[in-house]
């Protein structure tokens, strides 16, 4: 782990405005314009019932879908035929390719070599360019920098940007409708901290825990040390291909800043019993990072109660990774 560096964006991904609940409540009709809302299914965790919230039934696998048409229904013309670029492990990458595809926009996806080929194929059917990066050994932010200039395309950060964050944050509005309340706290993988921001904005009373894979908690070390924290060339191997950046981002940490609780890790084992649990006891097909939060409470990391709900963010699996999971078990 490099050492901390101040809050302050970094030239390419400086917000062009702050995130906020309106946007999440406009974020919410324009997804519900499009999309029926995931099911809430209820589920018994060591002795208590929760509610899990399925988002790897969007039509690309992953919440990320909410976000990316947020960020692109919202571009004027002009900015929508300059097309677009991303970065992505994969379901931003769909979520992207999946919205620009149906507005008519040209999207350019940077993604890593080792991203699973189910990502890549996936990206690629829905018609947007893959441009192809080294991880580790490349900057992945760098790659982008040079597409975006060379096109002159509208970069569309995977969490980093305003309009991501609150359409991330329109499932904080379904669940709260699904459950008839606030739930009291809202339990969720997190990567750069996209997702985390947008509930936290979406149900500012319930409690956000990040959940984060072993030696990649840069948004629970930002947080905790209050500077933005970079994962370093030591980082281990985590098969939650989809939590791997390596940092977070001001935008983010300035929404999670006194609203999130601490977040918390988990290791590949209990992302894999996770994985098996969802399958045995929802008949869910949940990727590793898709399982991070339902591992973290499984383990009791995470206090629950009747009014929780963890998210099960995406189900882009490797068909034979995933049954070796399951006869893992």
């Amino acid at each position: 782990m490099t050492a901390p560096a101040p809050f302050s964006p970094a030239p390419n991904r400086a917000p062009a405005r702050a995130p906020g609940r309106p946007g999440v409540l406009r974020a919410a009709e324009a997804v519900a314009a499009i999309l029926p809302p995931t099911p809430m299914l209820p589920v018994e965790v060591a002795g208590t019932r929760i509610w899990a919230k399925a988002e790897m039934l969007q039509p690309v696998g992953a919440f990320k879908i909410r976000g990316a048409w947020h960020r692109l229904s919202a571009m004027d013309e002009a900015e929508r035929a300059r097309g677009v670029v991303a970065v992505s492990s994969g379901n931003h990458a769909q979520g992207i390719a999946w919205a620009a595809r149906r507005l008519g926009i040209a999207a350019t996806i940077v993604m890593p070599r080792d991203a699973p080929s189910v990502k890549l194929e996936a990206t690629r059917a829905l018609g947007a360019e893959v441009v192809l990066y080294e991880r580790p050994g490349e900057d992945r932010d760098e790659v982008a920098a040079r597409e975006v200039e060379r096109r002159g395309a509208v970069l569309v950060h995977a969490f980093a940007d305003p309009w991501v964050i609150e359409g991330q944050g329109s499932a904080g509005i379904e669940i709260a409708v699904q459950l008839g309340r606030t739930p009291s706290r809202i339990v969720a993988p997190c990567g750069g901290g996209g997702l985390s921001a947008g509930l936290a904005l979406a149900c500012p009373e319930a409690r956000i825990h990040p959940v984060e894979p072993e030696g990649w908690d840069m948004v629970g070390r930002s947080l905790e040390a209050g500077a933005l924290v970079r994962a370093g060339d030591d980082a281990p191997k985590t098969i939650c291909d989809a939590l791997q950046p390596t940092a977070s981002a001001p935008v983010n940490l300035a929404v999670l800043h006194g609203r999130s609780e601490p977040g918390v890790t988990v290791s590949d084992e209990e992302v894999r019993a996770a994985q098996r649990f969802a399958f045995a006891r929802l008949r869910l097909v949940v990727e590793p990072g898709g399982a991070a939060a339902l591992a973290a409470v499984m383990a009791g990391k995470v206090p629950v109660d009747d009014h929780s709900v963890v998210m099960l963010t995406g189900g882009n699996c490797d068909p034979q990774r995933f049954a070796e999971t399951l006869a893992g078990g």
